[in-house]
C-alpha cells in the first residue's frame, strides 16, 4: 500500500473516530441536562411538534450517519460530506446556545464545537489523492 492510501485510510478512520466523539458529547450533555434539569426538557418537549421532532431526527442521523460514511465513501464524496456535516453540526450547536444554559452544558457545548470545526479543517485539508484506487 502507497503511503496516500495509507494516509486515506487513517484519515478515514480518524474522522469516523472524530463523530463517534462528538457523538458521546451530544448524548451526554443531553442526558445530564435531562437528570439536573427535567422540567427544561418537558417545557421543550411540550412545544414541539411533529415536525420540529422530525427535523432534529433527520440532523442528528445526518451526524450519525457520518460514522459510517467516513469510513466508506471515497475521497471526494468523503471530503464534502464532513465538510457539510461538519458545518451543520457546529451551527446547530452554536444556534442552541443560551449563556443561561449551565455550565456543564456550556462546557460540553464547547467541546462539540471545537471537534466538529477541527472534522471541518481536517476534511478541508484532506490531501487528494493522485490515483484513488477501491479500498
Amino acid at each position: 500500500m502507497n503511503s496516500k492510501a495509507a494516509e486515506t485510510k487513517d484519515r478515514k478512520a480518524i474522522l469516523s473516530t472524530l463523530w463517534i466523539f462528538v457523538m458521546f458529547n451530544y448524548l451526554y450533555a443531553d442526558l445530564v441536562m435531562m437528570i439536573v434539569n427535567p422540567e427544561i426538557y418537558q417545557r421543550a418537549a411540550g412545544k414541539m411538534t411533529g415536525g420540529v421532532v422530525l427535523g432534529f431526527t433527520v440532523l442528528m442521523e445526518i451526524l450519525i450517519i457520518m460514522v459510517l460514511l467516513s469510513r466508506m465513501l471515497r475521497y471526494q464524496a468523503n471530503r464534502w460530506a464532513n465538510i457539510i456535516a461538519g458545518v451543520w453540526g457546529t451551527a446547530f450547536v452554536a444556534l442552541t446556545l443560551s449563556l443561561r444554559a449551565p455550565a456543564f452544558y456550556l462546557f460540553l457545548s464547547a467541546i462539540e464545537i471545537a471537534c466538529t470545526l477541527f472534522i471541518v479543517w481536517y476534511a478541508w485539508t484532506w490531501p487528494s489523492p493522485k490515483d484513488e484506487s477501491p479500498e
